[in-house]
């Protein structure tokens, strides 16, 4: 049985283009900034760039300069930004390779602006203002030392800025006090940076959530990640259907083996699963080196012949075993993990909260020896 036989993970592209299209419906005076960090949250970095591209998003967005210059070496020339760095980076590639970088402190400006010389390109600088997330970002009492430096840079002529953003803490999280405490915060550093003399090309700061339930958030850009493939940000937020999102990926393996096993068998590792009569069990071979969180184990929700079942005992590095009862299988049969839903089969949020997680962690998590199965990738 060959890898793409044991295990799938299939990526509608036509849902994803049909995502992007519904979130710049939610935001209609802003560009799109698809976020495609982390091989698109397990979904594939080019092929999903692509279709984000034709669907109508002006910008991408990576974490790690090293994801961005992957685009840039597969063909990708729009606006692109990339926003993790750390001292030592591959500044002047990024700058050389016409990427938007971030600043969220004078370190990180300082060497954009030495890169920027070095190659005798103008760096172009987003700069992120830490408005209550506590992460990256640069503090309000060192935003106006950061702002003036910048200036500085710009009428030297190494640098632009082409952006001044931030990142909300608890957007997936409706009515949270410090949602308008950050907006409040994020409009301050935006004036400090214009008396700075500054006048950046977008302002962003809306994430996901804040995209979908917070137009006030939206300014010149939004900047979606996990809705880009379907998934809603948080229940709390919404149910994909209800902001006109579908789940992009659908993971299926075929089950490697069924047998009938007597009442008081154990299964799988610490028999922590024991069978209550004669019963059928069946083995779906993924497992945690794939990406199945084994701390669903004894909870995953699997769809096999038409019916919910439940991991049975504890998820193994390659395979877990499900419990079909008085049913019947073959081996070669398909076992749905998860996907969009609306044949039945559990999806990502299902998976999520049977392991005490998020849907992002879900689909990320996939691994690599998953083959990723386009379809539906013609298309505008």
């Amino acid at each position: 049985m060959n890898e793409e036989m044991r295990a799938r993970a299939e990526i509608d592209l036509g849902a994803l283009r049909a995502n992007v299209r519904a979130l710049r419906a939610r935001a209609p005076r802003s560009e799109l900034m698809a976020v495609v960090k982390s091989d698109a949250y397990g979904h594939g970095a080019l092929p999903c760039a692509r279709a984000a591209r034709q669907a109508g998003a002006s910008w991408l967005a990576t974490a790690t300069p090293q994801e961005a210059l992957a685009l840039r070496a597969a063909g990708d020339t729009g606006r692109l930004l990339c926003w993790l760095w750390t001292p030592g980076g591959p500044w002047r590639q990024a700058i050389e390779a016409d990427i938007d970088v971030s600043a969220s402190a004078l370190w990180a400006l300082r060497e954009a602006a030495d890169a920027a010389r070095a190659c005798g390109r103008t760096a172009r600088v987003h700069l992120k203002a830490d408005t209550g997330l506590g992460r990256g970002g640069c503090q309000p009492h060192d935003w106006d030392a950061l702002t003036a430096a910048a200036r500085a840079a710009e009428a030297e002529g190494v640098l632009k800025v082409t952006g001044v953003w931030s990142h909300f803490a608890c957007a997936d999280e409706p009515g949270h006090p410090s949602i308008a405490a950050q907006l409040e915060s994020f409009r301050a550093a935006l004036a400090a940076a214009e008396r700075a003399g500054l006048r950046p090309e977008v302002r962003h700061m809306a994430n996901s959530p804040a995209t979908l339930t917070l137009p006030e958030a939206h300014f010149d850009l939004v900047r979606p990640g996990i809705s880009v493939y379907g998934i809603s940000p948080s229940p709390e937020v919404g149910q994909p259907g209800d902001f006109g999102l579908r789940p992009a990926m659908t993971l299926s393996a075929r089950l490697a083996n069924v047998k009938r096993v007597p009442g008081g068998h154990g299964v799988s590792y610490g028999h922590h699963y024991v069978t209550a009569g004669e019963t059928t069990l069946a083995l779906v071979p993924v497992g945690y080196a794939d990406g199945v969180p084994r701390h669903a184990s004894g909870t995953g929700p699997v769809l096999v012949g038409g019916k919910w079942r439940t991991v049975a005992g504890r998820v193994a590095m390659d395979q877990f075993v499900v419990d079909l009862g008085g049913d019947t299988a073959e081996a070669g049969d398909e076992a749905v993990l998860f996907g969009p839903g609306d044949a039945g089969e559990p999806t990502a949020q299902d998976w999520a909260q049977a392991a005490g997680t998020i849907a992002y962690e879900i689909v990320t998590r996939i691994g690599a020896r998953v083959p990723r199965v386009y379809v539906n990738a013609d298309g505008g």
